[in-house]
């Protein structure tokens, strides 16, 4: 039952190819620290691959045919793909779905405040994280200005090499004996997650002279007033590109691993698919998974219907009961990270049952925690197709639970998509240090699910 190291079984030129897709998504990686640059990236690299916006086949009444490619855009932060199959929509879509947003510290609407002559931004942060694990480390700020008058402004401040960089300061270890008596979870506070941004008053500024000079810089460079805070979304990220890790360059340090890794997975085996295929193929990127999916962007909002919905109608007579049957007929891989074994802390991790570094895409039949509370729990009729599909394929794969039974779980999108009555199954790769601002995986479990999508796609 022990599965294989992937590297034992590649060619020199399954390693060329490995190389090739670790070092694009590296690239991905770094030019998609945010929900929203996510699905920019996406849109760049559908496009150079033919694909085209459904809302304009929309507009212009447009039918779709089999082999035709489109892209919904969803408020700038998901984002889905299709190519459509021979067979009707009705007799349902191989779905892979991931999430593209990460844990991080998000801007409050009134962050800006000076004290004792230095400037800070104030932030609420987002998702599961430890807390500590953000202080002194090099940050960087990426999002949106909305302004009044419908501009919206890009921002990244801290990601090129001339740019400084901004950070939270903590408490010297020669003071520290109060706060290191305390539980990890509060040795740092919610509210002591500061950003430092700077500090250099204006001259001749009576009033938070210091403050008064951060406004100035962020007016000049890029047109922001103060009061356009209470219209932005400003997220505060690790500042830095993706790294190699080991001395063998095996894997890959970078800042969202969880789950963009996965995203790009399906979106690298999507767009090396040019042959119709046989069923309609989607890619989802959701944005909202960390707290939940919430909201008009998370997956529990109707815009993946919607869109099933208007293909079927750009692609045939169109009725709710095609709807239905195409949703309930389809077949879905969420895509989501596992939690890799790590021996430093094997006492929370079931060896049996947990996904390892280099061993191939892991599968997980359910997640949830303490009792599979808010487990999707695939068939096993499904899961015995899957390995049947993954081996034909030469994929190498593994299968897990996320730890030990009582030490705690997680969830993904899969319950969400479960709900239509499609069968639906947790797929991603493992990865070291979850929700740290830095997370390792193998560059061997990427390539793995590269081709596990891929054969899903093609043949689920």
């Amino acid at each position: 039952m022990e599965r294989k190291v992937a590297w034992t079984t590649y060619t020199d030129e399954d390693l060329a190819k490995l190389e090739c897709i670790a070092g694009k998504y590296a690239k991905f990686l770094d030019n998609g620290k945010t929900e929203r640059e996510c699905v920019r990236e996406a849109v760049k690299l559908a496009e150079e691959k033919g694909y085209r916006c459904l809302k304009c086949a929309i507009e212009k009444g447009e039918k779709l045919n089999p082999g035709d490619c489109v892209y919904v855009n969803w408020m700038g932060k998901a984002i889905m793909m299709f190519k459509l199959g021979k067979q009707p929509i009705e007799k349902g879509i191989n779905i892979v779905g991931a999430h593209i947003d990460s844990p991080r510290m998000d801007l409050k609407q009134n962050p800006l405040y000076e004290d004792t002559g230095l400037a800070y931004l104030d932030t609420h942060y987002y998702g599961g994280i430890k807390k500590y694990q953000w202080v002194t480390i090099p940050l960087a700020l990426h999002g949106v200005v909305a302004k009044k008058d419908g501009t919206l402004v890009n921002v990244v401040i801290g990601e090129d090499p001339a740019d400084p960089v901004v950070g939270i300061s903590d408490l010297l270890i020669h003071l520290s004996a109060d706060q290191l008596g305390k539980k990890g979870s509060v040795v740092i506070e919610g509210e002591e997650l500061n950003v430092i941004i700077g500090g250099k008053p204006l001259k001749d500024e009576e009033k938070d002279p210091v403050k008064a000079n951060m406004l100035g810089i962020l007016k000049e460079k890029y047109g922001i007033e103060e009061e356009d805070f209470l219209s932005a979304e400003i997220e505060v990220v690790p500042a830095g590109p993706t790294r190699d890790f080991g001395l063998d360059r095996s894997m890959i340090l970078g800042y969202g691993h969880d789950d963009r890794v996965c995203a790009y997975a399906q979106i690298n085996a999507l767009l090396s698919i040019y042959e119709i295929p046989e069923k309609t193929i989607c890619c989802i990127l959701a944005d909202k998974e960390e707290i939940g999916s919430v909201g008009a962007t998370g997956m529990t909002g109707k815009y993946f219907e919607n869109a099933v919905a208007e293909l079927i109608n750009l692609t045939d007579d169109y009725c709710d009961l095609k709807l239905r049957r195409a949703l309930t007929a389809s077949r879905m891989l969420s895509c989501d990270v596992s939690a890799g074994y790590d021996p430093n802390f094997a006492g929370v991790f079931e060896r049996k049952n947990s996904a390892y570094l280099g061993r191939g895409v892991c599968f997980n039949k359910y997640t949830g925690s303490r009792g599979k509370g808010g487990s999707n729990d695939a068939n096993a009729e499904y899961l015995g197709n899957l390995r049947k599909l993954m081996d034909d394929a030469g994929v190498n794969f593994q299968t897990a639970e996320l730890g030990k039974v009582d030490q705690g779980g997680g969830g993904t999108i899969a319950y969400i998509c479960a709900v239509y009555g499609m069968e639906v199954i947790d797929s991603g790769v493992a990865v070291l240090s979850m929700h740290a601002p830095w997370e390792i995986i193998s560059k061997a479990d990427l390539y793995e699910a590269v081709k596990a999508y891929r054969a899903f796609m093609l043949n689920a």
